[in-house]
């Protein structure tokens, strides 16, 4: 049975597992390697069962604990080769860590991992698409300032899948960042808003894809109550009862995590 849990989600730290059948692996490991532990031991989980790090891009909020994780497990590392570098060059990665360019797709155990890019303000940014032994895909997006065709063909052939869902736009721009942070946020290589996501969701939904998730939200310019309403009102304007047609929760960005059976 597959199983995802949001370990970590928002601008302090990202970090989701992947698994089934006693094995997983982690897509990104952005808290310090103790936080990372404590998580996964909080949601009886245990490290020894993560097969592989895969690495979206070299933001520290995605990478924290990738240096000392990697090590004190022997994980080997999986990333594009942009972001390989980035983080090689800022010495978030141990130089006897295992690493690998993961160009499409590849076998790491039973999984099957696929990368799709993203449009976001890092080397090689990408998000990554895991098929469980059972045959079930899980994707997980964010960090992306718009949406691509090659992520949503990717999200209609999962399962379940966490998009990103920021910010809203008017708190943004009303908020206290400094015009050139919110520009970048605003940007096509910034965040998604929830308007954005809620849009790409019922889309989804239309299409089959009935387990979802809200990822990445800002704690400044967002809160977990609006980018739910948003999504929600989106998706019942097109037809679509909450927690009957679909499902939608919203990544925590502390431990308490609720996972998600797809």
């Amino acid at each position: 049975m597959a199983k995802a849990v949001p370990l970590f989600s928002g601008s302090k730290g990202n970090s989701y597992y992947i698994g089934s059948g006693g094995a997983g692996v982690l897509i990104d490991a952005g808290r310090n390697c103790k936080q990372v532990e404590q998580a996964m031991e909080a949601n009886g989980l245990d490290m020894k069962t993560v097969r592989a790090i895969f690495v979206t891009h070299e933001h520290t909020d995605h990478c924290a604990a990738l240096r000392v994780l990697a090590k004190k497990y022997g994980l080997d590392v999986y990333a594009s080769a942009g972001t390989l570098r980035a983080l090689e060059m800022s010495g978030k990665l141990d130089p006897r860590t295992r690493t690998q360019v993961i160009e499409t797709e590849l076998p790491v155990g039973d999984f099957l991992v696929s990368r799709i890019n993203t449009p976001h303000d890092a080397a090689e940014s990408c998000c990554f698409r895991v098929v469980c032994p059972d045959g079930k895909a899980a994707l997980i997006a964010t960090d992306m300032g718009v949406m691509t065709d090659g992520v949503r063909i990717a999200a209609a052939e999962s399962d379940f899948v966490v998009l990103e869902s920021n910010h809203d736009i008017d708190m943004l721009k009303t908020g206290p960042y400094p015009y050139p942070l919110k520009r970048r946020i605003l940007s096509d290589r910034g965040h998604l808003s929830n308007e954005a996501c809620a849009a790409e969701l019922a889309e989804l939904v239309k299409g089959g894809t009935l387990r979802l998730m809200l990822g990445h939200l800002s704690e400044q310019n967002n809160t977990p109550a609006l980018a739910l309403r948003t999504s929600v009102c989106e998706l019942e304007r097109a037809g679509m009862k909450y927690n009957d047609d679909f499902t939608l929760d919203v990544a925590p960005c502390v431990t308490n995590a609720k996972s998600v059976i797809f």
